[in-house]
């Protein structure tokens, strides 16, 4: 049986996930695993945000803050230095909505797959007040150019303000009209388009505290893919003022940025309070979104059994969550520290589990126990479940199937030759079961399988999977475990169809080896 772990109750979500991986297999094709954009979205984010702060710092350095200074220093910059001020106006605008609909496609990325309930409430949250300062910092930059679009939605949005009933006078009688504005304004919104980067920034550095091992650099083949794009829009379609603004004439034809701008139109066509009900509810359904009832329930969370740990650290290596930390030793045996499960950090996915040394099927025990475990997946019960389903197995090519509950389905690789074991990530897999399942020829070979490379559920199972295989990270596999007889291959449930071929392309190995050995035997004799 497939353990799942908490996912979205919405009826929906299974076909929403298909057309996902359907989309992302395409983009394998064409980018490869290592490419994918889909799968650096978070990264991206990260660096299109540098794209903007670097490109930014370039104009406000020639930028000039003043009723009279800001439409004509903007003009300057773009025209008169059109060759590295306009480029870098065009790339800081371009970058900017990029950095919008990356992370719009991030966050419906997570949800779809389900991360963002249990202990991913905590980057979750984070994420989605990441929106209102993101989206200001846009709006504001708009009005610094002082041009007809930064007029309207200056005048639209002080009145979307006055409708809440904060202020003891109508601000945009006080604050914008022709006879009172003036350079304090321009002071004003520049001083804000300088300090809301930092407050991102800050809350950037919250968004990943609790991750292990954030990738917030996309790889650099990729980084410089997305510079080059967004360098030559610059300089095919460079971004321009719409005529200064003017107070006493209504600005009309105004071209809209849809990804900063698009809350303005609405507020033509609804009220202000209709607006705001829209806004703050949509705020905060995503924010409650990871507690709203969920079809699906975490299996608990792993548990340090002191009596087996040695202070080892590689549970906390290896964690991706940093939900297990060390502190000093409470049993009073000779080791200085103790593995620590903090609980609402823990996602369950058994990660821990595989990089416990004592995690080893080999010991004798009847009913052996690993330094940190899955209380509802031990160990024992786990190797009592391996043993008895490869007990069964027919005929040449037998193969163990190790496999992920997030990934393709194994079940449906069930046969007389094939025997599977799903666990919550594939990091779950201590390699010496590895070694163990082939172990006297338990089974002729052994196979392993998981999300897609690159696109780990867990982030970091594949690749701590394959570097402990490869003896590249603790715990690793022997060396007496013969490597020709063990193959990975990382699938989606997308993939089932492929992950069939690979497994009985293996089988089909495994049976060209026995014949290898069988010819080799008789040639000796």
């Amino acid at each position: 049986m497939r353990r799942l772990e908490i996912t979205a109750a919405d009826p929906t979500m299974p076909y929403a996930r298909r057309a996902l991986l359907w989309i992302e297999g395409g983009l394998n094709k064409f980018f490869g695993h290592d490419l994918n954009p889909f799968y650096y979205l978070g990264a991206l984010g990260f660096y299109l945000f540098w794209i903007v702060l670097v490109s930014g710092t370039y104009i406000y350095a020639f930028y000039k803050t003043g009723i009279e200074l800001s439409y004509p220093s903007v003009e300057y910059i773009t025209h008169e230095q059109w060759y590295l001020g306009g480029v870098m106006r065009s790339l800081h605008r371009y970058a900017s909505d990029a950095l919008i609909l990356v992370m719009a496609l991030h966050m419906l990325r997570e949800y779809i797959l389900g991360r963002f309930r249990g202990a991913r409430w905590f980057a979750w949250v984070t994420g989605v007040l990441l929106i209102w300062p993101i989206y200001a910092a846009g709006i504001n930059g708009y009005w610094m150019v002082w041009d007809t679009l930064a007029q309207y939605t200056t005048v639209t949005t002080v009145e979307w303000l006055d409708w809440l009933p904060i202020f003891s006078e109508s601000l945009s009688r006080s604050f914008i009209t022709q006879e009172v504005l003036n350079d304090r304004f321009f002071t004003l919104i520049s001083f804000a388009h300088v300090t809301i980067p930092l407050f991102i920034l800050f809350l950037l550095w919250v968004h990943i505290m609790r991750i292990s091992n954030p990738v917030v650099n996309p790889k650099k083949i990729l980084a410089v893919g997305m510079l080059l794009t967004l360098v030559v829009l610059a300089l095919v379609k460079p971004v321009l003022s719409q005529g200064a603004a003017d107070m006493s004439i209504e600005p009309r034809n105004l071209e809209i940025d849809w990804f900063y701008l698009f809350i303005y139109p609405l507020l033509g066509v609804w009220s202000a309070g209709q607006v705001w009900a829209f806004v703050i509810g949509l705020s905060l359904l995503l924010v409650v979104l990871p507690w709203l009832p969920s079809r699906f329930k975490q299996i608990p969370v792993a548990q340090v059994n002191l009596a087996d740990c040695s202070g080892c650290r590689l549970c906390v290596a290896d964690c991706p969550y940093e939900a297990v930390v060390m502190r000093p030793r409470s049993d009073g045996m000779h080791f200085q520290e103790e593995a620590v499960v903090v609980a609402d950090r823990c996602v369950s996915c058994g990660i821990c589990t595989g990089a416990c040394p004592s995690s080893n099927p080999f010991r004798s025990e009847d009913n052996y126990v690993s330094g940190i475990e899955m209380p509802s997946l031990q160990l024992s019960s786990l190797r009592a479940a391996m043993m008895s389903d490869m007990a069964r197995l027919k005929g040449d090519a037998r193969v163990m199937v190790f496999g992920c509950d997030n990934a393709a389905n194994i079940e449906d690789l069930r046969s007389e030759n094939v025997c599977v074991l799903s666990l919550p990530c594939i990091a779950m897999l201590p390699p010496s079961f590895v070694e163990y399942a082939l172990h006297e020829r338990k089974v002729d070979g052994v196979f392993i399988t998981g999300c897609r490379d690159g696109d780990c559920y867990h982030r970091l199972g594949v690749q701590w999977t394959t570097k402990r295989v490869l003896a590249e990270r603790e715990p690793r596999l022997r060396g007496r475990a013969d490597r020709t007889r063990i193959r990975q291959f990382w699938a989606a449930s997308a993939d089932s169809r492929e992950l069939f071929s690979e497994v009985e392309s293996f089988r089909s190995s495994l049976l060209d080896l026995a014949g290898h050995h069988a010819t080799k035997n008789n040639a000796e004799k």
